[in-house]
């Protein structure tokens, strides 16, 4: 197993930050939008056979498929420098 990441290690230092990033994930994740995002990706899991199995993400085209993609790949790519946020 590797060691913390550089966020978890500075949230690890840093209680109040914890705390304050944790009540807004907790405000986040209440979002219906989150709710339905989450849910489809379950629902498509289970539906692949991949559910509880770890494996491959999967991940939201543009044209509104799903596709399998590695975990590192589909994370990494989060709309910096103009890029989409989806394959």
């Amino acid at each position: 197993m590797s060691g913390k990441g550089k966020s978890a290690a500075y949230y690890a230092k840093n209680p109040e930050a914890a705390s304050k990033k944790a009540a807004y994930q907790r405000k986040l994740n209440k979002k219906p939008s989150v709710k339905k995002a989450s849910e489809e990706r379950w629902t498509e899991r289970r539906k692949r056979g991949m559910a509880g199995k770890g494996g491959p993400d999967l991940s939201h085209t543009k044209s509104g498929t799903m596709v399998k993609e590695s975990p590192r790949k589909n994370r990494a790519r989060n709309g910096h420098n103009n890029r989409s946020t989806k394959k």
